[in-house]
């Protein structure tokens, strides 16, 4: 009852391909894949605009409270699609 041979995995592997069928079972991986890559871009894209946003603003409040004259700050925002 240790580890299951590979005629336990052949068997294992009929059984989904006859129950999903292959169509479905390539569908699924197809998803999960663009899944996947969807979630990479998504955190390499939300990683590096944040870091240089965040070391930009301080330096923009801090110049515009030392000044004599209230000033306005003009930024940009994106939005998600």
């Amino acid at each position: 009852m240790g580890s299951f041979s590979i005629w336990h995995w052949l068997i294992v592997l009929l059984i989904v391909v006859m129950v999903f069928g292959t169509k479905k079972l390539k569908n699924l991986g197809g998803d999960l894949g663009g899944a996947v890559k969807g979630f990479k871009d998504g955190v390499k894209e939300g990683g590096t605009p944040a870091d240089d946003k965040t070391a930009a603003a301080p330096s923009q409040v801090t110049a515009a409270a030392s000044g004599a004259e209230k000033a306005t700050i003009d930024v940009e925002a994106k939005q998600k699609s």
